[in-house]
């Protein structure tokens, strides 16, 4: 087995998680879990077969056996893995998952993750169960469904920085220094990867969070063009026209909320 397809429409019911030690009193495992799903990151090297198919295991690689399947662990020595064991509920839509493959630039985040899935379990489920989701959802994005390669790092770190500065002055050079790289390049990474320049994306995310605002809160028309970046009134209504195809009064206007006033 080299692929999964797994859901992840709404968290998984997270039946343990820990730390687990092998290879000390035996070389080897075999076993399978008929009703859950294997979320385990690596720290030794080792083999693995799932279902007849090898794998091999490095530090830093993290694998997803789904329920049912027989795995054979062969290790070296005392190895040392982070783990969850969940049900995952087939709702949403599929994602097609390698059984294993390399966490890379995600291998600090997934690790914190899964510690604080592994604190949590005694006192918080909760907090467990959504640590546990999270680690699932960057564990489906290391490789997209569709095979091609994922955004360049740079374009995942100037759009998480873009998220975060709406409401700010953003100017391309600024977006690029917190990518950590130049502007040019920048440029072209976006343009590969969204088909657009760096400002229409910026210009397309405020607009749509202020329809968002518009539409479902009571936040005043001038709050919500703050909000977005855009805090001349005049310049808010032309780009809400030009992009949303109607006036911020007219954009909120049938929604059942009842504004402050502008």
């Amino acid at each position: 087995m080299r692929e999964t397809s797994v859901h992840l429409g709404e968290p998984p019911v997270v039946a343990n998680a820990g730390v687990g030690v092998h290879g000390v009193a035996s070389r080897t495992d075999v076993f399978r879990l008929p009703e859950l799903w294997q979320l385990h990151l690596y720290q030794y090297e080792a083999e693995l077969t799932v279902d007849g198919t090898p794998h091999l295991i490095r530090p830093g690689r993290v694998s997803l056996v789904p329920p049912g399947a027989t795995v054979r662990y062969r290790y070296q020595g005392r190895s040392e893995h982070l783990y969850a064991h969940v049900r995952i509920a087939a709702t949403g839509t599929p994602h097609t998952v390698p059984v294993l493959q390399d966490a890379g630039a995600e291998l600090p985040v997934l690790t914190g993750l899964l510690l604080q899935a592994v604190a949590s379990a005694p006192g918080e489920p909760e907090r467990t169960r959504a640590e546990v989701w999270a680690a699932l959802w960057r564990v489906a994005r290391l490789a997209p469904a569709t095979g091609r390669p994922g955004p360049h790092p740079a374009v995942t770190a100037a759009m998480a920085y873009i998220e975060g500065h709406l409401a700010a002055p953003l100017t391309v050079p600024a977006v690029a220094r917190a990518a950590g790289v130049s502007h040019n390049h920048l440029t072209r990474l976006f343009r590969a990867t969204t088909g657009g320049t760096v400002v229409a994306y910026i210009r397309r995310r405020r607009l749509d969070r202020a329809r968002h605002l518009l539409r479902a809160s009571t936040l005043s028309i001038p709050a919500v063009a703050a909000s977005v970046g855009i805090p001349d009134l005049q310049a808010f209504n032309k780009a809400c026209r030009r992009e949303l195809g109607g006036s911020p009064r007219a954009l909120r206007g049938g929604t059942g909320v009842t504004a402050e006033p502008a």
